[in-house]
């Protein structure tokens, strides 16, 4: 079947939604590590360079990522999460990134199948579910640096194992010399896989990281020179028209998407490299509802907004700025005035930590915090939760009344040595083997570890 112009409109068969055939495409890999951020990235900036309009979108719940995205292209960059979002929040969320775009590029997480053992929403959250969903090819990233023809055989399994899956061929990254890559060209293309582009090994084409994955963007003084030798890089090893020739969707246009209720009508958001986890979704589509949003630096010694009727402290490293943070009076004391005006303070992973008595940092350094709920968290031993969370109510709050289900995911290091009070959740993992409790509530003041999306 030829494939459709870009924005040609068509109805497809069952389906009551208009779709569009947006060029789309997806940059995955058998693992995490093969480098397809960095591609990812490449990709964005060579064809920005070239005067076309490119936007970005990260699938899964990660935060970091999406920020190189937004680096790179000049423009927003949205997540996409099949466990999480339903199908017309996915469809949504999709068009409104892609439209009048010239190419919609998209960056998948760990390897194209990894997921959930269970579906949930939409899929499993793997890379694959969304590429199905939305009709999108896939490019796999091969980290090429200890195979040749065998790589053959790893992208054959790729290709076929769900045959629902549209998948355009594959770029070989870290090839070690020019026998190497035509070794595997050859394997590949007896193989009827299409290769997209051979990229070198480069040392310097790497990017720093910590325990949450790549040090933030914002925290990088040379991150534009990388961008722009990852771009070099791309536009001279990489088939940039094959790319855009191979890219195709099947993107709906449904009517918008609801997502997180707002706290309140003017909403005080906590902003900088220690409170950064937030995501485009969530905070545009409060302002899409109405609601006003102001922003304060918590490092700063930045409060709230006075005129704010609720504050909201998204996660980000928090652990790594204790001992600033705690000598931050205005900020504290921001938060402490809210709370006893009643207004809703409300804090996610690292936000959740803040609201607490004490943060012990990674030397067993104690160090108060607002003291607004009965909470001491600790980073000196650390243990990984990572996972998908459904967490049920316990009580009535602004985002729901009690007994309402929402989709979140966990990811942090540091541990609960102490609480008391009511919990806000009563949780279970994607698995639903897992059934705990999770976060506190106190009057108005509540949080948890989870990231709601």
């Amino acid at each position: 079947m030829e494939k459709l112009k870009r924005w040609q409109i068509f109805k497809p068969r069952g389906r009551d939604e208009i779709s569009l055939a947006v060029p789309s495409i997806i940059i995955s890999a058998p693992t995490s590590g093969a480098g397809k951020t960095t591609i990812t990235l490449g990709i964005l900036r060579a064809l920005a360079d070239k005067g076309l309009k490119v936007s970005a979108a990260k699938v899964g719940p990660d935060y970091i990522d999406s920020k190189f995205h937004e680096k790179a292209s000049g423009g927003r960059c949205v997540n996409l999460d099949s466990w999480a979002m339903n199908k017309s929040q996915l469809h949504y969320l999709a068009n409104e990134a892609a439209e009048n775009s010239d190419l919609f590029l998209i960056e998948g997480v760990m390897g194209l199948f990894d997921g959930a053992l269970q579906s949930g929403e939409s899929g499993n959250g793997s890379t694959a579910s969304v590429a199905i969903e939305l009709g999108i090819p896939v490019i796999l990233v091969i980290d090429a640096s200890a195979q040749a023809q065998s790589v053959a055989a790893l992208a054959h399994g790729f290709r076929d194992l769900d045959k629902r899956l549209d998948f355009a061929g594959v770029i070989l990254n870290r090839v070690r010399s020019q026998r190497h890559g035509k070794l595997m060209e050859s394997a590949l293309s007896d193989s009827g896989i299409k290769v997209f582009g051979m990229i070198p090994s480069n040392n310097d084409l790497s990017l720093p990281s910590r325990h949450l994955g790549l040090v933030q963007a914002d925290e990088l003084k040379a991150l534009e020179q990388f961008i722009q030798e990852a771009s070099r890089s791309i536009s001279i090893n990489v088939d940039l028209d094959a790319i855009k020739e191979a890219s195709n969707s099947n993107i709906s246009s449904p009517a918008p998407a609801n997502f997180l209720k707002p706290l309140g009508r003017h909403i005080a958001v906590a902003r900088d490299i220690a409170f950064n986890f937030t995501y485009n979704h969530i905070l545009e589509g409060w302002t899409n509802s109405g609601v006003k949003i102001s922003y304060f630096s918590p490092l700063n010694n930045e409060g709230p907004d006075v005129s704010a009727d609720a504050v909201y402290l998204p996660g980000g490293y928090p652990e790594l700025h204790a001992e600033k943070i705690s000598k931050n009076t205005t900020f504290l004391n921001g938060l402490r005035k809210a709370s006893e005006a009643g207004k809703w303070v409300y804090g996610e992973c690292g936000g959740f930590m803040v609201l607490g008595k004490t943060l012990t940092d990674a030397s067993g350094t104690r160090f108060p915090m607002s003291g607004l709920l009965d909470l001491q968290t600790s980073f000196e031993n650390p243990k990984l939760s990572l996972g998908y969370r459904q967490g049920k109510l316990t009580t009535d709050c602004p985002f729901g009344i009690k007994g309402q289900v929402f989709r979140s995911h966990e990811f942090h290091y540091a541990c609960i040595t102490s609480a008391g009070g009511d919990s806000l959740f009563s949780v279970q993992d994607s698995s639903e083997e897992l059934k705990s409790s999770a976060g506190l509530v106190k009057g108005s003041v509540f949080g948890s570890f989870l990231h709601l999306i």
